[in-house]
């Protein structure tokens, strides 16, 4: 996808970008042999792979335990770095297929009208225009062109004190509820999504990496933004972590994924979550709304699935996937998911477990400095996150994302003292690839 910069009115840009007929998708890089965190520079680089045939509902097979993320489809495991590229490519359809709705190509065009720091996108395919707004607060340090962060809504804590702004970070805050709406259970098909593509079986969270996409289309090959495409980052807590996750997951040019606090749809994992609950309900102890949040209750409650999804809520077994493949998804790119041992609705111990399950993909890779968790009780949701976390956070940030970071990123953390249930939940080794 190519982008012209046009001059609209004083104090405004005009970027036009158009699919060519001549673009053709990359080869597997050079990051999936050697192991490094080259960003890719198209959106998918499994366009290329193969992908199985996705099986019935009724012809799922049940998978008590958590499914191994280094066997493939067809029955054998990768034993290399490159065959990761289409292994992933395996895992991205088949969690487009039960859970979250396909996400669409690149549209016909994109464009982009920036006044002060405001920036609008337009999107046009197949005859429809949309338009979605975005806020830009360039940092004060630093010349540009400067990394992004992307947060979905207005702002983060993650950003305490100038934690991210402050390393030169430019802020862009997507108004993503506008792309696809979250209001509840009856917001499924609201926003302007859905008024580009009517009927679309993706939930809201494909919807917002779709827009997310869109965004970075816009600001690439634009110098005059003095931001930088190819140094983006994206960041979310609670339902928004979950977006977070799914934008980085689904885009394989963001450098940087930050999910915050998203517990089930987000780093806890499904099988965990229907078995602590079960446990709780054993013990007569669960509060009114629960004390874990399952399949079965996050489906009625919000759209950020695809609707089909619900038939999986109570045979959260017979998915191909859990969680763990999801975060696994962002390899060989960074991430670095927070987590609050306070937050018995987010399955406090399945977020951390599903987190250091997911960091056995980046061992495999010989990348493991490339992902960490933390999890610290002590403080609210979404707020007050103690200081030696945002410097865990200023780490990956200056690391990844800005370029040159020294400190240490090799971080897998809980103040919860969990039992190890690895050998209860997994089956599988870690392979050395090649």
């Amino acid at each position: 996808m190519k982008i012209s910069v046009l001059p609209l009115v004083a104090g405004s840009l005009l970027l036009a970008c158009a699919a060519s007929d001549t673009d053709e998708p990359s080869d597997v890089p050079e990051s999936f042999v050697d192991g490094t965190n080259n960003i890719a520079t198209v959106e998918d680089r499994g366009t290329e792979c193969s992908i199985p045939d996705m099986e019935n509902y009724l012809n799922l097979d049940e998978h008590p335990l958590l499914p191994d993320p280094f066997l493939g489809m067809g029955g054998e495991r990768i034993t290399t770095k490159a065959e990761w590229a289409c292994r992933r490519a395996e895992i991205s359809a088949q969690v487009q297929e039960y859970e979250l709705g396909p996400k669409p190509p690149a549209p016909e065009s994109v464009s982009a009208a920036l006044s002060d720091d405001a920036l609008t996108i337009t999107v046009e395919d197949g005859g429809t225009s949309i338009s979605f707004d975005a806020t830009v607060q360039l940092p004060e340090t630093g010349t540009g062109p400067f990394p992004i962060m992307i947060t979905l809504g207005q702002g983060t804590s993650l950003d305490t004190n100038g934690t991210i702004s402050n390393l030169g970070v430019a802020m862009v805050a997507l108004n993503h509820d506008d792309i696809a709406a979250q209001q509840n259970g009856s917001s499924r098909g609201q926003g302007k999504f859905y008024e580009l593509y009517p009927g679309h079986e993706a939930g809201a969270m494909m919807a917002w990496a779709w827009g997310t996409s869109r965004l970075i289309d816009a600001l690439e090959d634009a110098p005059e933004l003095n931001l930088d495409p190819t140094r983006v980052g994206v960041t979310g807590c609670s339902r928004n972590g979950k977006g977070a996750l799914v934008i980085g997951a689904f885009d394989e040019r963001i450098a940087l994924t930050l999910p915050q606090e998203s517990g089930a749809g987000g780093s806890s994992l499904w099988r965990m979550s229907d078995v602590h609950q079960q446990a709780w309900l054993d013990a007569g102890m669960v509060p009114e709304y629960g004390a874990v949040q399952t399949l079965q209750q996050i489906v009625m409650e919000n759209v950020w699935f695809r609707d089909s999804f619900r038939q999986f809520s109570t045979t959260a077994t017979r998915l191909p996937f859990d969680h763990h493949m999801v975060m696994g998804l962002v390899a060989p790119r960074a991430m670095f998911i927070l987590n609050n041992t306070d937050q018995w609705w987010l399955d406090r111990q399945g977020s951390h477990f599903g987190a250091t399950t997911a960091h056995e993909v980046w061992d495999a890779l010989g990348i493991p400095s490339n992902m960490g968790t933390s999890q610290n009780g002590g403080h609210p949701h979404c707020s007050g996150v103690p200081q030696s976390e945002l410097d865990q956070v200023a780490a990956f940030v200056a690391k990844f994302l800005v370029g040159g970071g020294t400190e240490s990123t090799d971080v897998l953390f809980t103040d919860g003292n969990f039992p190890d249930v690895r050998d209860e939940w997994i089956e599988w080794d870690v392979p050395a690839l090649e």
